[in-house]
């Protein structure tokens, strides 16, 4: 028994070795980006240390201030939906699944995207075609999980029609406040693909529950442009976890957690995994635990619209990290 235990307790602090040298490693990989926030905001910081925290995260949300009567929401490509009954579940739940794009506005962004060159693993030196990324991983000789656009996308109507389209924007005001503006435009595809490492997986937020800490107050809006299902690397949100949080999960500077980790405090029951045809829509309060899991049959395309509260970011309009 006595061996038995000591087994167990050295197994324990290996595995505790190797989570905190890949926790030192995620950091690491992300400096160069934290400095270039800094730089371009010193702000970013104080937001990126106290934003984790509930009373910090109470405190700012005290300063919304009202709606103006010319953010309200005029003619929408949304039907079906009412904006008050999203607000309502965002502000229970932190999501909200039922926005359906028209079927032509998600067929111009997908076929824009299939005949748009991307870029792998958020690294503009390697751009390729998407139809052909089988051939890129050979030609780069790594795994390319994901495939971002970047500034590109804005060359394409559809997706500045969804962009622009006011019901996003009157659903942003509305849960954040009249100080809510467009901070992200992102269009990105995630491929199934071989021996990923975890610091790929971790680049790309797949397969490790995270929350966002862009800004002090965000809402982010993603649609579907391909039909999602188990195998496509369905987008998964832990429902009521912007609301609430562990005070280990304030007090690190980590925003990624194990998802056994993150259901033991937040519940077996409250992952929401989201699937549905090419179109689907769904708003979440980024703040609560989320991530994209890793497809396995077919590649997910997706839009990111995403609202805040602070001056946007060039690069973070894109979702562009600094590499080495």
């Amino acid at each position: 028994m006595t061996d038995m235990n000591s087994d167990k307790a050295g197994a324990a602090s290996l595995e505790a070795i190797a989570r905190n040298g890949s926790m030192l490693h995620r950091i690491a990989v992300r400096i160069p980006t934290y400095l270039s926030d800094i730089r371009e905001n010193p702000a970013w910081l104080p937001m990126f240390m106290l934003a984790r925290t509930m009373p910090a995260r109470r405190m700012h949300w005290r300063g919304a201030k009202p709606v103006r009567r010319s953010q309200r929401a005029q003619d929408t490509m949304f039907a079906g939906v009412n904006r008050q009954d999203i607000v309502d579940a965002l502000r229970s739940d932190g999501l909200f699944s039922g926005l359906v794009l028209p079927t032509t506005v998600s067929e111009d962004v997908a076929a824009f995207a299939m005949c748009t060159p991307c870029f792998g693993n958020f690294d503009r030196r390697l751009e390729f075609m998407p139809t052909e990324h089988a051939q890129a991983e050979a030609r780069f000789g790594r795994p390319l999980l994901s495939g971002h656009y970047f500034e590109r996308i804005l060359g394409c109507n559809a997706a500045l029609a969804i962009q622009n389209d006011p019901l996003l924007m009157d659903i942003a005001a509305h849960y954040l406040g009249g100080q809510a503006k467009l901070i992200t435009t992102r269009v990105w595809w995630s491929f199934p693909t071989g021996q990923a490492s975890d610091a790929d997986k971790n680049m790309a937020s797949l397969s490790k529950y995270h929350f966002d800490l862009d800004d002090w107050r965000m809402l982010k809006f993603f649609f579907y442009l391909v039909p999602v299902d188990e195998g496509t690397g369905p987008h998964v949100y832990v429902r009521g976890s912007h609301n609430r949080r562990a005070l280990k999960h304030q007090l690190t500077l980590l925003v990624g957690h194990p998802a056994q980790e993150v259901l033991e405090v937040y519940g077996e029951q409250s992952p929401v995994t989201l699937t549905g045809e090419a179109g689907l829509g769904f708003v979440e309060d980024p703040f609560g635990f989320h991530m994209g899991t890793v497809p396995t049959h077919r590649p997910r395309l997706m839009m990111e619209v995403g609202f805040g509260v602070s001056p946007p970011s060039r690069r973070r309009f894109h979702g562009e990290p600094v590499l080495r």
